[in-house]
């Protein structure tokens, strides 16, 4: 018998438990249970369509039911659903192996599957660390790891060690290992004191300062190439990443590279890696591999790498770690077809346009006195909102300002979700421009409103 909205809402409220939610004012809410999907929107159980302009936490490509997708899925299952690659292999998870090999910068040869965007960081993590003691030359005292202020890497506690969001990881201090922490790129709160206007890129020089000192010890450095995604849409200033990976190269430290949010188009090339010709020595992906159908991950490496993991199985250079659906062809097929939309003509070289028109509505957000910052790459964005645009003065905590923001928006018909008070803005890239004008103006209502 199917259950009821009633029973459904019920059920929502006693047994699920939702990621990043405070439970108890959610319970207190009527929630919003969505029920099927088309194209850019979202369906709830009244039959009221939300744009999504979050796509389903930064994940969805295309859109909803897209037909090449879905046929992908519909042939795979008349194949196989599901096998090991413990031992074994299948068919796409070959093919798509192959072709993440062709499309991702030079010499990223080899390509260990995972779950999600955690574990890809945490596969590079714990690499990086055995690297450095089956390597030609060993370095068994470079254990330790760089990475930025405000990182956000997952959730798994290797990648919340490197993570430095402190309402999402505080918690945990006691059960990490220690990091060296360089400032982030943040250029409207420097956290250096500086004007972009005239700095030189000085929080590059920092970090370079600090792979220099601690070159020893430092297995490798984590990076999310051009924009810190949850820490609030960062976006680094141009020159920066390059920088990040010439220090690496200097001092003999490994580059890990964590596209999980910002790859597939989302900053509008394929990989962001690629728009200061950077070649990391690990890169991580996920969310938009299956064009937001099925959790899948994917850590790729090099043949220095690799290869420092051969030998007989009595040497012991196995890399023992895995997940029972690693690789599962599935989700290997529907990326695989994923990757086929991204290349045609109505792909990443319709991004452009797109670009410039979301560029242009949060141009204009400027009009409003509570938005302090914006922040774009490609079609990626953050809206930082403040009290005093002037001393750049937050909004106290529990004004809420940008879930109050989202909540007008969701009013609306456009689902967004703030991270703080800054509020994301980041779409399917398969929109089009009608409604990114759509949601340009909800936005700029929404975020009006809360002042009027």
């Amino acid at each position: 018998m199917t259950p009821s909205r009633e029973q459904l809402e019920q059920w929502d409220r006693e047994h699920v438990w939702h990621p990043f939610t405070p439970m108890q004012a959610y319970a207190a809410e009527q929630p919003l249970i969505i029920a099927e999907a088309r194209g850019c929107f979202l369906v709830d159980l009244d039959g009221r369509e939300y744009l999504d302009g979050v796509s389903s936490l930064w994940c969805n490509v295309h859109g909803h039911r897209v037909p090449e997708l879905d046929e992908a899925l519909r042939q795979q299952l008349d194949a196989v659903a599901h096998s090991t690659l413990l031992g074994l292999s299948n068919v796409p998870a070959i093919r798509l192996a192959r072709r993440l090999v062709e499309l991702a910068p030079p010499g990223l040869n080899h390509v260990f599957y995972s779950d999600d965007g955690a574990t890809a960081v945490e596969v590079a993590l714990k690499m990086a660390f055995q690297y450095w003691r089956q390597c030609p030359s060993p370095r068994p005292e470079k254990t330790r790891y760089l990475a930025l202020t405000r990182a956000y890497h997952g959730d798994t506690l290797g990648d919340v060690s490197i993570g430095d969001i402190d309402r999402f990881h505080g918690l945990f201090r006691p059960l990490l290992f220690p990091i060296v922490r360089a400032p982030s790129p943040y250029c409207y709160r420097c956290p250096l004191g500086l004007e972009r206007s005239s700095c030189k890129i000085d929080c590059a020089e920092e970090l370079e300062d600090l792979i220099g000192r601690h070159a020893e010890t430092l297995a490798a450095v984590a990076i999310e190439p051009l924009v810190q995604g949850a820490a609030g849409m960062i976006v680094a200033p141009q020159g920066y990443l390059h920088r990040v990976r010439e220090a690496t190269r200097r001092h003999h430290v490994l580059m890990i590279a964590d596209e999980v949010a910002v790859g597939f188009g989302r900053t509008g090339t394929l990989f962001a890696c690629t728009q200061e010709d950077v070649r990391p020595d690990f890169l991580c992906l996920a969310k938009g591999l299956t064009g937001g159908y099925l959790p899948m991950a994917a850590t790729l490496t090099t043949d220095e790498v690799y290869n420092a993991f051969l030998g007989p199985p009595s040497a012991g250079r196995t890399f023992y770690h895995g997940h029972t659906y690693t690789g599962n062809p599935l989700g290997s097929a529907v990326a695989l077809a994923n990757l086929d939309l991204l290349q045609s003509p109505s792909g990443l070289s319709s991004l452009p346009e797109k670009i410039e028109r979301l560029r242009g509505h949060l141009n204009r957000l400027g009009d409003l006195a509570v938005v302090g910052d914006v922040r774009q790459k490609g079609m990626m964005a953050g809206i930082e909102l403040v009290k005093d645009r002037n001393t750049k003065e937050p909004f106290p905590a529990d004004q809420r300002m940008g879930a109050r923001v989202c909540r007008l928006a969701r009013e609306r018909g456009v689902l967004l979700r703030p991270l703080g008070d800054t509020i994301v803005v980041m779409p399917p890239l398969a929109i089009d421009l009608p409604l990114l004008d759509h949601l340009g103006d909800v936005l700029y209502e929404s975020i009006k409103r809360t002042i009027s």
